[in-house]
């Protein structure tokens, strides 16, 4: 046990656990600006819930390397987004495009929204029911019949005194 918490220790304390530096250079500032913008439409693929340019993992590291280098070769930024789908499916888009399946992904939420406020108008605006006008006197209980449960017909008895 001993030899399991030094070893973890040492292992923390020698920094191999931290996500490695992207390995290449960055490029001019416009290009530069184009890589980290297609960073950010892209999904890690360690993370899943971040995008490759906020991913602080080496494996979205090597991604933002990839984007540069493609950036680097002249490509467009659908010819990247391409190269990604190609290998990791449409899946690694944060926003994917509207057709088909997604088309129920983007409608439902405003479907859902326009049904929950028909349903409320419908309440707001329902004629409340006609009510009874008002006794002077209070209504008497009502009387008892031979199908009622002595029990309660007992219970009445005793709130009747």
């Amino acid at each position: 046990m001993t030899a399991a918490l030094l070893t973890l220790t040492l292992f923390l304390a020698s920094g191999q656990f931290a996500p490695q530096q992207a390995g290449s250079e960055p490029l001019a500032p416009a290009l530069e600006a184009r890589v980290q913008t297609l960073g950010k439409e892209l999904r890690c693929a360690v993370c899943q819930g971040l995008s490759v340019a906020d991913s602080p993992s080496s494996m979205a590291r090597a991604q933002l390397d990839k984007i540069r280098e493609l950036v680097a070769e002249g490509k467009s930024d659908q010819e990247v987004r391409d190269y990604f789908v190609a290998r990791y499916g449409e899946w690694v888009l944060l926003q994917p495009k509207a057709e088909g399946v997604n088309l129920l992904v983007w409608l439902g939420p405003v479907a859902l929204l326009l049904g929950g406020a028909f349903v409320i108008f419908r309440q707001v605006r329902r004629e409340p029911a006609p009510s009874a006008p008002a006794a002077s006197t209070p209504a008497a209980p009502p009387a008892s019949t031979e199908s009622e449960d002595p029990y309660l017909a007992a219970v009445r008895r005793e709130l009747d005194q």
